[in-house]
């Protein structure tokens, strides 16, 4: 399984630039995501290491607004200091860039495609519901402890 590190640290973005450089892959991703998430398993599963940088989607950092200026959200991959943003084209991404390690796709062009169909399918009657979902529990739960203090 790949190694990853998380960095939940505020900082000045010059700072987070740097650390980026530095780093091979980096993640910028909400726990809550679905599309984080896939794109979590497609590293491990290629036992890629990476570093995590989770992002406050209420208070976006100028990193993810310069990583993905079209759509502002996550996930967003930075490969050698270069963001691939959309989760299957990542997935795809990693799956060309790291070719010597398990394939994430089938060899099969029919195949492939039914894969992708799925997975293009499951983002837009799946996905959506259970990130709602997971945001009204996160509201729910806030307005929670805001009622308990």
């Amino acid at each position: 399984m790949g190694k990853y590190s998380v960095i939940n640290m505020e900082s000045k973005y010059e700072v987070v630039h740097v650390i980026i450089m530095a780093e091979e892959v980096v993640l910028l991703g909400f726990w809550a995501s679905p599309f984080a998430v896939r794109v979590k398993v497609a590293l491990a599963e290629k036992e890629i290491d990476y570093v995590s940088r989770e992002q406050n989607l209420f208070n976006k950092s100028s990193l993810l607004l310069e990583m993905n200026p079209v759509y502002k959200k996550v996930p967003v991959l930075i490969h050698e200091g270069k963001p691939i943003c959309e989760s299957l084209i990542i997935i795809q991404y990693i799956d060309e860039v790291w070719k010597h390690k398990a394939p994430l796709f089938p060899s099969d062009p029919c195949e492939r495609a039914h894969a992708r169909f799925w997975a293009d399918y499951a983002d837009k009657h799946v996905s959506h519901p259970f990130l709602f979902l997971s945001l009204v529990n996160l509201f729910s739960f806030i307005q929670y402890i805001d009622f308990i203090f």
